[in-house]
């Protein structure tokens, strides 16, 4: 049977000055989505679609967090801040470390496309986040 685990112990960090720094008050990561793009080869000479394997997309990694606008991974901070990427149009290195016993990484550069804060009037400041994948992933 496979080993099964809890996804608390997971782990998204973004590339900063000169390592790598974990993302403050994370809750829940979904992603990346990868998805393999087709494209209809059909000829009349079959009754049946066919289809050819074009590009990988990475597609995205949503996640949300406890957002304090003063820590310097989720603000305008000039360096690490969720924000200030977005801002800026800055392409960033992160790595994704699932909760496995060695952990298995996903690492990839991406872009910030969506930063929504949500501040309810009975609940946690939270902020809704999307990164998009530009280019491959690395996993190890």
């Amino acid at each position: 049977m496979a080993n099964a685990y809890s996804g608390f112990a997971a782990v998204l960090q973004m590339y900063v000055t000169s390592s790598f720094t974990t993302i403050a008050a994370i809750r829940d990561i979904a992603g990346p989505t990868l998805a393999r793009n087709t494209v209809e080869v059909s000829t009349r000479d079959s009754a049946w679609r066919k289809f050819a394997a074009t590009m990988i997309d990475g597609g995205e990694v949503t996640f949300d967090i406890v957002y304090d606008p003063d820590t310097a991974t989720h603000g305008e901070a000039a360096l690490g801040g969720l924000v200030y990427a977005l801002e800026q149009r800055r392409r960033e290195q992160f790595k994704l470390s699932f909760a496995d016993s060695t952990p298995a990484t996903a690492t990839f550069y991406g872009f910030v496309t969506r930063f929504q804060p949500k501040t309810p009037m009975d609940g946690a400041q939270t902020a809704d986040v999307t990164l998009k994948i530009d280019g491959s992933i690395t996993w190890a």
